[in-house]
């Protein structure tokens, strides 16, 4: 099989994992070595369902011994399988980035004979970049659950990211989904690469501090490879089992204080299989899944308890308003807030306002009285923030009733665009693909003529700042986000 129909399996293979990020490495460039994962302007492109990819996105192979139900690479299904070699995956991403398509990679695979062996194939791969190629950008690996330590912690100093998926909410659609998936397989390395990156970064600090005492004590080449210094991930598919808005983010906020996580990702269900086991009538819950991301973001940077957007009376976020608006409609008791006076963690309990926007009214109110005008000149979502300020006693939501229906039937409103760029007049015909196809259906990088042009001459041969604590609000909580977690390994 040639390199190019490699590539079109497995990276098309690859759209259904979504945790691709690259965010949080310091690494920048150096003379004489390639790449940068420090600088921003990633070249992107997307899947069919819109999912953004801004990394050279693979599956190492497609070929796995896990018959997981949901997976459309599982070993029972009879696909097209393919499989990279360790030099084939350096040298694609070397001449992807070349061409300035790509800043870095995003690698997964399947599960080849054992996860052990899988890992040693990744290392091996990653490897060749690192140190044959000089590769210094950004590298994001997915550890398959059940890798032995030690080669989880060679992956980990190979890459800027390392995630193992949860896969699903709860231990019982683990076990019915994926019954050779164990919590255990999955929490153990997740457990090892948050406490590997502690101690890298004590390790670190350490030798800043006391270099000359210190490094006796430190080998040369565990000083130059951090541990996965821009964190983990997990991603989770929703809408495959039954578990509730309430019981995912519950288990997200356990994830995020006993595992540090840097990001959950949700992607939603795509049904690509046949199995008694799935959801015969789910469709592709793409606005559930980003209400869930909304949740997420207010969890991670406004300070909201789980307890606080959602509860086990009302288990699902709301489909028509996003969880804050929704937050503040069921608050209104709380509302409106005087913006000259409100204090910032007040501020950013505001739709509308986010925390660059409430700092910039705290510093803007010190010399000037705020109404509209000034808003809308510090970029505050004036349509929205409206119906829960006053400026200066002046209330802005005028001619608006300050009742839940009333609110909730104009944040629900379509949100009117205007008729000024693509989103109006210009929409694209369809979602741009890493791939375009010339006259004689060949897929070929765009811009290229053919598989040959591109690879066959080229390639070697053989081979926030800290907000303050917002104010204690009333929630429910049902039960703690701790026994989610337990409840699910």
């Amino acid at each position: 099989m040639d390199l190019m129909t490699k590539l079109s399996i497995l990276a098309d293979a690859a759209k259904y994992d979504v945790a691709c990020t690259s965010s949080g490495s310091s690494r920048a460039a150096q003379k004489g070595q390639l790449g940068n994962a420090l600088s921003a302007g990633l070249c992107h492109s997307f899947t069919a369902d819109g999912r953004c990819v801004s990394l050279l996105k693979i599956l190492m192979t497609n070929v796995c011994v896990y018959d997981c139900a949901y997976c459309v690479n599982r070993s029972s299904n009879e696909v097209r399988r393919a499989a990279f070699t360790p030099h084939e995956i350096a040298d694609l991403t070397i001449e992807f980035y070349r061409r300035n398509y790509i800043e870095g990679l995003f690698l997964s695979s399947g599960v080849i004979e054992s996860p052990d062996r899988t890992t040693e194939l990744m290392v091996r791969a990653l490897s060749i970049l690192r140190y044959e190629h000089g590769f210094r950008g950004y590298i994001h690996a997915k550890a398959v659950p059940g890798t032995s330590p030690e080669l989880i912690d060679q992956l980990g100093r190979l890459c800027d990211r390392v995630s193992v998926n949860l896969e699903l909410p709860s231990r019982q659609s683990l076990d019915l989904l994926a019954p050779q998936k164990s919590g255990q397989n999955i929490l153990g390395p997740m457990r090892q690469i948050r406490d590997s990156i502690a101690e890298d970064a004590e390790t670190r600090a350490l030798v800043r501090r006391k270099p000359t005492f210190y490094q006796q004590q430190v080998s040369v080449a565990r000083k130059q490879q951090a541990f996965a210094p821009a964190g983990q991930s997990t991603q989770m598919i929703i809408g495959a089992t039954p578990e509730t808005d309430f019981q995912i983010l519950n288990l997200s906020a356990a994830l995020y204080r006993s595992l540090n996580l840097k990001r959950i990702f949700f992607s939603a269900y795509l049904p690509v299989n046949q199995d008694p086991r799935l959801p015969s009538t789910a469709g592709v819950q793409l606005n559930r899944e980003h209400r869930l991301y909304q949740a997420d973001w207010l969890m991670r940077f406004y300070h909201y308890e789980a307890g606080e957007l959602i509860d086990e009376a009302n288990p699902f976020l709301a489909h028509d308003v996003d969880p804050k608006a929704n937050w503040a409609l069921n608050h209104l008791d709380l509302f409106p807030v005087e913006v000259n006076t409100a204090p910032l963690e007040v501020l950013l309990r505001v739709p509308g306002i986010g925390p660059a926007g409430a700092r910039k009214i705290i510093k803007a109110r010190r010399t000037t009285t705020l109404r509209e005008a000034e808003l809308r000149k510090l970029g505050i979502a004036y349509k929205r923030a409206r119906y829960f300020l006053t400026c200066n006693g002046a209330y802005g939501g005028s001619g608006i009733s300050f009742t839940r229906e009333a609110l909730h039937g104009v944040l629900a409103a379509p949100i009117n665009g205007g008729r000024h760029g693509r989103r109006a007049d210009n929409p694209l015909p369809e979602q741009m693909s890493l791939f375009e196809q010339t006259p004689t259906g060949e897929e070929v990088l765009p811009g290229h003529v053919g598989a040959n042009a591109m690879l066959g001459a080229s390639l070697p041969q053989g081979h926030p700042e800290h907000l303050p604590a917002p104010r204690t609000y009333a929630s429910s909580t049902g039960s703690h986000p701790l026994q989610e977690l337990a409840a699910w390994a």
